[in-house]
């Protein structure tokens, strides 16, 4: 792509962008030194928004579409990003962001909820393209490699957090459909040669297509199901009523990000569910007010606030509910509050590690009922939770370690996203229909139902079993394909996946399993001290490298997360950031930032090791050593930032961090110009440490001002984030 920086350091949202600010001028001054050149590229949502319009901006404010640019970058064995956690967002996120912009003077058109006009249905296309997961798929030209590095791990096992306790009578459960939901309507084939598709509704009153020209190559799994909405509401008014009288909380656990059409329509259902009554006798009303479920209660109530009969009704019908599980039980938000709080990886793996407990109204933990509407990945959760109740908690100081390959790349199994998932709008048939006429996939449906496709490539699929075998022979590991012969989809995927282990004469050093049983032997293993690797689909994928490093080490961003591009580039990821609202909130409050930056710390050293091999360069092999080193330090000496103001952040983190690496390049005898160059910043950062412990210390305690949450102040970031002039001064 000519004049490629050799890393790009993304710039995203949040926590760890407000962290970046910190941490980019330490590895830019490190980095120098091998001649290494690293730059960035806006991946944030607001920076994304801004590159949709730029016929809207002037020139100070337009800005250049660089995901597209990445999304080419990827695709060349040049690509060497560390690609940090970005919003992945819902409907109010996205609107939140548009109208910070426009107070910040950008002429950005309004989200249309319900466009009408051609200028409307324009700008509704732009912001589609924006909304949910739309960052990932796109540069995970490669699948996935995820474990937890072993400075890490070593840290967790002698440094073990706190598990809560599980009792053999915890009434906690997981709820799921039994049928009608997108598990048991799922359709799977594979193409035998390249196809084009469309998608049509046919009706009593004709056929509309959906959508035209879905290109697949030869070899392509193609799926195709649906998810019935009176069976899902009737689902949910049975759990409703089943968790009252069970007598514990009632929690949603979706993901209204990844899935960003399916699952927020879902979520939608669940708050008509929850205030059914309310629905049924204010439902004009409630239209008339802009009320859309899908966008959940909060919104519901700051459109409703003006009308006491509404609020009585909802009070009441509230009051006549089991308890819900609470996101912030002390500021009032509940699970139904916004669809981007319900982040399934996030919140049921926090929930296991409780002991099955989740947090009421009244502020105290209690059992719960998780209800997870389809039934695809449920038993993953529901197994893990009967698991815990018959054993007891997970030791971290014994248990051994669940490593990851997941398939991804090219958009694998991108279930429940735009632009292949569709709310039905009558009753008919929907077919997806070659060009050749052939009807590849056939359903029934009625109004309302949420009817969905994926696909997965050849070259992905295979380059995923490869990547498995390579992992294993590195290992040596118990290696399990997570991968039901019952499911349509995964029937197709072992017809892959068969083939090749025997071609490759592995058959025997791999396991394949149904999830559920996956789950339990993946546990039985780890609590025996051993280790397993699982080979999964893009969703459980995203699942358990949440589930398993959160029971493990207590958090999943922490994981050593490497994507190996299949065009031979290289792209590291640095760990979730589902945590990353609350932690900006407290920097705003009392201007200390929680944010972890260990999985930039990971990321980093694989990025300069990756370089070193890449393009020759000793330097940056050197520098990916001292790296590691630093990180060791960073875990041995307890320097990751305090969740309380007044105690180290992580600012302090990133002096220590800086100050361990100049220290290893200092002490190491691989290249005596870098030992030379760093060894006076070793000794300035070490003689500067009470000054520059001081310096970070008194930034704390008051109210920081950023300029702004999606589209904060550079400049106003910058001097919350680098508060200590002695540190600044080394780091020049």
């Amino acid at each position: 792509m000519g004049n490629t920086p050799d890393i790009i350091y993304t710039k995203v949202d949040e926590a760890p962008e407000l962290a970046s600010a910190s941490l980019l001028p330490i590895i830019r001054f490190f980095a120098d030194a091998a001649d290494v050149t690293v730059e960035t590229r806006d991946i944030s949502l607001a920076g994304r928004i801004i590159a949709a319009f730029p016929e809207r901006l002037t020139d100070e404010q337009k800005q250049s579409d660089d995901l597209a640019w990445l999304g080419e970058l990827v695709k060349t064995a040049e690509a060497n990003v560390i690609k940090l956690p970005n919003i992945s967002a819902s409907v109010p996120q996205l609107t939140a962001a548009v109208k910070e912009l426009q107070a910040q003077g950008y002429d950005l058109p309004d989200y249309p909820e319900a466009p009408s006009t051609d200028a409307e249905k324009a700008a509704r296309a732009k912001y589609d393209a924006i909304k949910g997961s739309a960052v990932n798929p796109v540069l995970r030209e490669g699948n996935s490699d995820r474990r937890a590095a072993e400075a890490v791990k070593n840290y967790a096992m002698a440094n073990p957090h706190r598990m809560g306790e599980w009792s053999q009578d915890s009434k906690t459960r997981v709820a799921s459909m039994s049928g009608g939901d997108f598990f048991s309507n799922e359709v799977s084939a594979t193409l035998d040669g390249a196809a084009t598709a469309k998608i049509v509704l046919e009706t009593a009153d004709g056929e509309t297509v959906l959508k035209d020209g879905v290109s697949y190559p030869a070899g392509t799994v193609v799926d195709a199901t649906y998810m019935s909405a009176k069976a899902l509401d009737a689902f949910l008014a049975d759990e409703i009523e089943k968790t009252k009288t069970e007598g514990t909380l009632f929690s949603l656990h979706m993901k209204a990000t990844m899935m960003k059409v399916s699952d927020p329509i879902i979520f939608g259902h669940a708050v008509t569910a929850w205030l059914a009554p309310v629905f049924e006798q204010y439902g004009d009303r409630l239209t008339e007010l802009g009320v859309n479920p899908n966008s959940g209660m909060g919104d519901l109530l700051e459109r409703v606030k003006g009308d006491a009969e509404i609020m009585a009704a909802i009070e009441a019908c509230t009051a006549s509910r089991p308890p819900m599980y609470m996101v912030n039980s002390d500021r009032g938000i509940t699970n139904l509050h916004v669809p981007s709080d319900v982040i399934i990886d996030a919140s049921m793996p926090a929930l296991i590690r409780a002991g099955g407990k989740g947090w009421g109204p009244d502020g105290k933990e209690a059992d719960t009922n998780c209800v997870i509407p389809d039934n695809s990945y449920a038993p993953v959760y529901d197994e893990a939770v009967e698991f815990f109740k018959a054993n007891g908690k997970l030791n971290p100081a014994t248990a051994g370690t669940v490593q990851n390959i997941g398939l991804m790349a090219q958009k694998a199994e991108e279930y429940g996203s735009h632009p292949t998932t569709f709310e039905i709008p009558a009753d008919g048939t929907v077919k997806m229909v070659l060009e050749d006429g052939t009807v590849l996939h056939s359903h029934a449906v009625e109004a309302g139902d949420i009817w969905r496709s994926a696909s997965a490539r050849k070259a992905p699929i295979e380059d995923w079993v490869n990547l498995a075998i390579d992992r294993q022979k590195a290992t040596g590991y118990r290696a399990i394909f997570w991968l039901d012969a019952s499911r349509a989809h995964d029937a197709e995927l072992i017809k892959y996946v068969k083939p090749i282990l025997e071609a490759r004469g592995v058959a025997d050093k791999f396991e394949i399993m149904a999830p559920r049983e996956a789950t339990r032997a993946s546990l039985e293993t780890i609590t025996r001290g051993e280790s397993t690797i699982a080979i999964t689909g893009n969703v459980l994928r995203d699942y358990l490298t949440d589930l398993f490093p959160i029971l493990e080490l207590a958090t999943s961003a922490k994981m050593l997360s490497i994507v190996k591009l299949m065009q031979g580039g290289g792209l590291f990821e640095t760990g979730a950031g589902g945590s990353a609202p609350k932690h900006v909130q407290q920097l705003v409050e009392e201007n200390h930032l929680r944010w972890d930056s260990l999985g930039e710390f990971c990321a980093l050293g694989e990025s300069f090791k990756f370089l070193a091999d890449a393009k020759g360069n000793a330097k940056a092999a050197v520098l990916g050593k001292a790296v590691d080193a630093a990180t060791q330090g960073i875990l041995d000496n307890d320097r990751s930032p305090s969740r309380k103001v007044g105690e180290p952040d992580n600012r302090d983190s990133h002096y220590w961090f800086a100050r361990y690496w100049a220290e290893a390049l200092a002490a190491q005898g691989e290249d005596a110009a870098l030992a030379a160059h760093f060894a006076p910043v070793a000794k300035a950062l070490a003689d500067g440490e009470a000054a520059i412990v001081a310096e970070l210390a008194a930034a704390q305690g008051s109210p920081a001002d950023i300029g702004g949450y999606y589209h904060a102040d550079p400049a106003k970031v910058a001097a919350v984030m680098r508060p200590s002039s002695t540190l600044n001064a080394i780091i020049s």
